[in-house]
């Protein structure tokens, strides 16, 4: 299971932003690790760390097309005097290195990733030669189409070339026993490719956790369709979803639900077999019509014994009605978000991106926070006793606020990277001031 009950608070408790957060991290466990195969293993957080068991590259091989050849057989050479060499054989990639062997006065001709064969103590690149062709060194798209049945028994030289030039040395990647990747990594395209490169199929991690995203209103029309009057588009649903994914998580989002406690309390149910994490939107302040708080205050019975969900009100703006607990048989945590679109956005990037990355195993679950010069018109107001997050774009060390305090102001919320942190016993920022920002991008 994924959750312990959520501790038991007075119902008329005003909780801070803080209380909420740490009750919800103190609930949310960590997946249960499972063994993935590399491609379902992408945006996975390892938990344990991964050894080399191969090194890297495993053999000397070489970096360019070219020849395989002895030092000193090319010392000296020139354009003027270039070296003369007897072509013993061709050396490809994936080919055996002990098939062939390179003497005095000898080279092997040999394709890029192929093993250095024994004898040679470096490569020079075909550029450097006539190509086995008996003219001047090979250039330009010759060089690159030059085919072994084009070239002669010799080949010239017309520069010298050191020691390993161009030889891509056994383990200068990696060398067998040296640790590839530790515990707590997330698994990005990168590492994925070592684990690949090291023979690594299968990685134990925390699986991405699923997260379903549910609006509630009967108002709400999807994207596409015409509205009706008094309808508007359900944004919340997509822009949480995103979010989700955006955290790390596999998203599924369910189309909004009218305001009928028994087909949300349903919907809900359905969605249970899918779900880590569930989040709705709407429907938790006080409102005649605000089926959330109807549908879950009353989920868990003695089948579900610690489960239910915990409507609350938080010393914030926005955001100030909030939900949280936990459904079903397995526990399931919720959280129900209010329905304007910045308080849905805000209480997201507060609270359920922290749960998702808890649930990924991850140690740092929080977005980064700076300080910044207030850039502004005019002093910023806010409410006494309530933390206030304001929509804002940082850079250069200040901060600038965008659109205005209310909390249906989606188009300014498009054009933010960052959110103006305004403590509880602060109700004056003067433009210049130093203040807390979190980082959103």
């Amino acid at each position: 299971m994924s959750t312990a009950a959520p501790r038991p608070t007075d119902q008329g408790h005003l909780w801070s932003v803080d209380e909420h957060l740490e009750d919800i991290l103190a609930t949310v466990r960590p997946l249960e690790p499972i063994e993935l195969p590399l491609p379902d293993a992408q945006g996975c957080v390892l938990v344990e760390d991964v050894t080399v068991a191969l090194s890297l590259p495993p053999f000397d091989n070489s970096s360019m097309d070219g020849y395989a050849v002895r030092v000193a057989d090319v010392a000296g050479a020139s354009e003027e005097f270039p070296a003369a060499l007897e072509v013993v054989g061709d050396v490809a990639a994936g080919q055996a290195a002990d098939l062939l062997y390179v003497g005095p006065g000898q080279a092997a001709r040999i394709m890029t990733g192929a093993p250095l064969p024994h004898g040679a103590e470096t490569v020079v690149p075909v550029e450097w030669t006539d190509g086995g062709l008996g003219e001047g060194p090979v250039t330009g798209m010759r060089a690159r189409s030059l085919a072994p049945e084009q070239a002669s028994g010799h080949v010239r030289v017309y520069r010298p070339a050191e020691a390993r030039a161009h030889v891509r040395a056994k383990g200068s990647d990696v060398q067998a026993g040296d640790r590839a990747l530790d515990a707590g990594t997330v698994l990005g395209p990168p590492q994925i490719a070592l684990l690949a490169a090291i023979g690594r199929g299968t990685v134990r991690v925390r699986p991405r956790p699923r997260v379903v995203v549910l609006s509630t209103g009967s108002e709400l029309v999807q994207p596409g369709e015409e509205l009706g009057a008094g309808q508007i588009y359900d944004s919340n649903s997509f822009a949480l979803t995103a979010a989700a994914r955006d955290a790390g998580a596999i998203a599924y989002r369910v189309g909004a639900v009218a305001d009928d406690a028994e087909t949300l309390r349903s919907t809900i149910e359905d969605q249970l077999v899918r779900a880590d994490l569930l989040v709705t939107t709407g429907g938790v302040s006080v409102g005649a019509y605000d089926v959330v708080k109807e549908a879950l205050s009353h989920v868990g019975d003695e089948d579900e014994a610690g489960s239910g969900i915990e409507f609350r009100t938080l010393a914030m703006q926005p955001g100030k009605p909030q939900g949280f607990g936990s459904i079903g048989p397995d526990h399931i945590p919720l959280l129900a978000l209010p329905g304007n679109p910045v308080s849905s956005y805000v209480s997201f990037e507060l609270f359920v991106r922290p749960a998702i990355r808890t649930l990924m195993g991850l140690e740092d679950v929080h977005r980064p926070t700076t300080r910044a010069r207030l850039a502004a018109d005019k002093a910023i107001r806010s409410p006494k006793g309530r933390r206030q997050f304001l929509r804002a774009t940082c850079a250069d060390g200040t901060v600038r606020p965008v659109g205005g305090a209310g909390s249906h102001l989606v188009a300014a919320l498009a054009h933010a990277d960052a959110l103006i942190v305004v403590p509880e016993d602060v109700e004056s920022v003067e433009p210049g001031t130093d203040v807390e920002v979190v980082l959103l991008g």
